[in-house]
């Protein structure tokens, strides 16, 4: 064990880990200082000796140890006992100073106490002498009928009685509330008597003014129960309204539709004559004026819908909106009248407000502008007006006509139907549209005008009802958005395989280089492309329809509101637009492609210009393109659409064409890659080809073309590379095609003109090679720094055939 965590030394002695063998070489590191071992010894020595003077030393100090410990240990317990006995000292003249406060503090609580309870028995005393004086004046002045004076006195009473609920126990108290109970029971029975004798609700004509008598029995009655108020309150309306009931009975003439607007007059009549007489007779925190009008509107939807139930096959459209819109305007004169403080109040029907109207169709702009329709997210998000303040009132009587509202809806199914007609009529005696780029491919005007019909029926329905007629008026909008995508769109694209101007394999087939070709004429891509603008148009415009529509109607009923399936009707023509586009281009490059695989490329004996047939496909894109992409100014992204998918079938075409070149001499084949390079340039610039505004061609496209047309370059230039010896041929093969397989080989060797034999051991060494994986380059690296060594000549040939490609570049 070492010493050192106790004693830390530098003594090598100390340590734990002394070697003696070690610490002797330290002191004679050389045979010379051996000549002071007796040195060394001595001082050893004298160490020892010390060490053991003070091992000594310690052992007797350690003997008195014990005796001094237990002398401690006794003078601390004499310390303890002392200190016990001071503790205890203090804690018993603690004892003796509380019981000290006890005594003195007991008289003042008492004090305190008899303080507060004399107090409390003085205010009491005076309460009741409050309450004995205050009941006995209340009957004096309920036998008078002075209400003006009770109404103060009342309220008195009835807050000093409160105090003395807790008191209840004793009879006299009781016998006073009691009397105060009996004295509100006869004011009630009064006040209501009162009113009763001067508005008899048998009677269909009032007093010609209103009595002060009752003006303060009303307020009298604001401090009774409240039954009491809610009854003068409905049996004045009753009696206010009685004559309504006689003269818009249902067998009178003035109670149907036509002549609804004589009840609306009838109450503002009244409510002017109320508040001329009446206005000051009853409490203004009552708004009589507002109850009456409620109340009136209850009994009108009552009545109206009892009616119309009655004679509900008399009811036609017009009539319907007509009296809907006076009902309308009506709830809209009572919001701006009254506040709708009185429709949560429990005595009269509670009315469900209506949604919050987010309409952003309420503008005073033309319907007819195209712009007012262009539902943006801007603008829907943040809309151009503030939005006005809810109608308490909204739904109030117009409620009524929610049941017959598929009247409005059959209607609306007819018009549209007849409207839909009329645009196919007007498209047959219109028809193409000229070819005048600058105006090609914009909206066709109906889609403006059947957004402008939707809207106005959207708004109006809104303002009808929001519950289950939008999910019916949503269904029509369904039905006639697909019928505007069938009949419209779709039924006016032109056909490929018409007689006239149709598209056929077979007559591709049999079209010769530089050959008129059949295909659409310019009033037809124009066509195309205004309907495929038109079918985005309706795209957009039918999310946001399906968005306000979620907006206007319940929110209970938002999930059954969908127009998805009309959305993928429209992407659906605008994906058979872009396709019959690239059919139509397509097809006219055929006979050019066909030209290619027809030519004798085994007989090329020099390298010239680019062949005739890609002047043919040049031509035909420089004449197609810039007017499709001139008619889809408007929708970019469809036009690059456009671009990649005819990218995507014309390279594939090109290097199908491509194989079916065979035999291919050396020279061919450098002709054939100067021409698929010419394509390939032809191809990246396609987006712009033809425009004074040069534009870079997206990267999707860019990336498709690349890929593509460097693939048809890679077969070339197999092609090209000598077929001895083997091995290396196949090593090129797998270097420049990373698809590379035996089918396309086998095309390749077909290419070159090699014979069976020699095709079927080069087939036998690819297959061998193919499970290895090919150590391909990285993508885009140069085709010819992957190309093993060739001879000398052909190496040359190659660079020949370069520097002609960038000399034409």
């Amino acid at each position: 064990m070492s010493v050192v965590p106790v004693f830390p030394s530098q003594d090598p002695l100390d340590h734990a880990d002394f070697n003696a063998v070690e610490y002797i070489n330290t002191l004679f590191p050389t045979e010379q200082s051996l000549a002071n071992i007796d040195d060394v010894v001595n001082k050893i020595r004298l160490k020892i000796r010390r060490l053991d003077d003070n091992i000594r030393t310690v052992v007797r100090g350690q003997t008195n140890v014990g005796q001094d410990g237990r002398q401690a240990l006794e003078e601390a317990q004499k310390a303890i006992q002392q200190l016990f006995g001071k503790i205890k000292d203090i804690k018993d003249k603690a004892e003796k100073s509380e019981q000290m406060v006890k005594e003195i503090t007991r008289d003042i609580k008492q004090l305190d106490h008899a303080k507060r309870h004399l107090t409390t028995s003085i205010t009491t005393l005076n309460h009741l002498h409050m309450l004995a004086g205050g009941v006995d004046s209340l009957e004096a002045l309920t036998r008078r009928r002075q209400y003006g004076e009770i109404a103060n006195l009342l309220q008195g009473v009835m807050n000093v009685l409160e105090h003395f609920h807790k008191y209840m126990g004793i009879p006299q108290i009781r016998q006073l509330s009691e009397r105060v109970k009996a004295a509100q029971t006869e004011l009630g029975q009064q006040i209501l008597a009162d009113f009763e004798e001067t508005f008899p609700s048998q009677g269909t004509k009032r007093p010609g003014g209103p009595s002060n008598v009752l003006r303060d029995a009303c307020l009298v009655a604001n401090i009774l129960d409240p039954r009491i108020k809610q009854e003068i309150i409905k049996k004045f309306i009753k009696q206010h309204l009685s004559e309504y009931l006689v003269l818009f009975q249902e067998n009178q003439d003035v109670a149907w539709l036509d002549k609804i607007d004589r009840r609306y007059a009838w109450i503002k009549r009244q409510l002017v004559d109320y508040e001329e007489k009446y206005g000051r007779m009853f409490p203004r925190e009552w708004s009589m004026t507002e109850r009456i009008a409620v109340e009136f509107c209850h009994v009108t939807r009552t009545e109206l819908a009892k009616i119309m139930r009655t004679r509900a096959k008399e009811i036609e459209v017009k009539l319907l909106l007509f009296a809907i819109q006076r009902t309308t305007n009506f709830e809209g004169f009572l919001a701006k009248r009254f506040s709708g403080c009185t429709l949560t109040d429990g005595t009269l029907e509670k009315l469900e407000s209506p949604p919050p109207s987010t309409n952003p169709f309420l503008e005073d702009e033309p319907a007819a502008e195209l712009e007012e329709l262009a539902m943006e997210k801007g603008n829907l998000e943040q809309p151009k007006k503030p939005k006005a303040p809810d109608n308490p009132f909204h739904g109030i009587v117009s409620k009524c006509f929610e049941p017959h509202l598929y009247v409005y809806i059959e209607s609306q199914d007819k018009n549209l139907g007849e409207l839909i007609d009329r645009f196919v009529a007007d498209f047959k005696t219109q028809g193409l549209p000229k070819p005048n780029t600058d105006e090609g491919g914009a909206v066709l005007p109906s889609c403006a005008d059947l957004f402008v019909y939707y809207k106005k029926c959207m708004v109006q329905c809104s303002q009808l009802s929001t519950g289950e007629p939008m999910i019916a008026l949503t269904t029509i909008f369904q039905k006639y958005l697909r019928e505007y995508a069938w009949k419209i769109l779709s039924g006016n694209l032109p056909k490929t395989t018409s007689s006239s101007g149709g598209l056929t394999i077979s007559s591709l087939l049999k079209e010769k280089e530089g050959s008129e070709v059949a295909k659409f004429t310019l009033e037809e891509l124009c066509l195309i492309c205004s309907l495929l603008s038109t079918a985005e148009y309706c795209l957009a415009t039918t999310q946001q329809l399906e968005e306000k529509l979620k907006e206007k109607v319940d929110v209970s009923l938002t999930e059954r509101i969908n127009l998805t399936g009309e959305m993928d009707t429209f992407s659906t023509v605008i994906s058979s637009s872009i396709q019959l586009l690239v059919q139509d281009l397509d097809a006219a490059c055929d006979p050019a492609l066909t030209a290619m695989s027809k030519m004798q490329w085994q007989n090329v004996e020099h390298v010239g210009d680019q062949s005739p047939y890609v002047t043919s496909v040049i031509l035909h894109i420089k004449q197609n393109v810039p007017i499709i992409r001139d008619n889809l100014a408007s929708t970019r992204k469809y036009f690059t659409q456009f671009c990649i998918k005819f990218a995507n079938s014309f390279i594939p075409k090109f290097i199908t064409h491509l194989f079916k070149c065979k035999p291919i001499s050396m020279v061919g084949a450098e002709q054939l890659l100067l021409d698929t390079h010419s394509l390939k340039m032809v191809l990246l610039d396609l987006p712009s080809i033809g425009s004074q505004v040069v534009r870079k061609a997206p990267a999707s496209y860019t990336k498709i073309v690349v890929k593509g047309m460097t693939r048809a370059e890679m077969i070339l230039k197999v092609v090209m590379a000598p077929h001895e010896p083997p091995q290396v041929f196949v090593d090129n093969y797998i270097k420049l095609l990373t698809d590379c397989n035996t089918e396309t080989f086998q095309k390749i060797l077909d290419m070159k003109g090699l014979k069976r034999s020699e095709q079927s051991s080069m087939l036998e060494l690819l297959r061998q090679r193919l499970p290895t994986p090919p150590a391909a380059g990285p993508e885009g690296a140069s085709p010819l720094s992957l190309m093993a060594p060739t001879p000398e000549q052909e190496s040359s040939r190659i660079r020949k055939l370069e520097k002609l490609i960038k000399k034409r570049l």
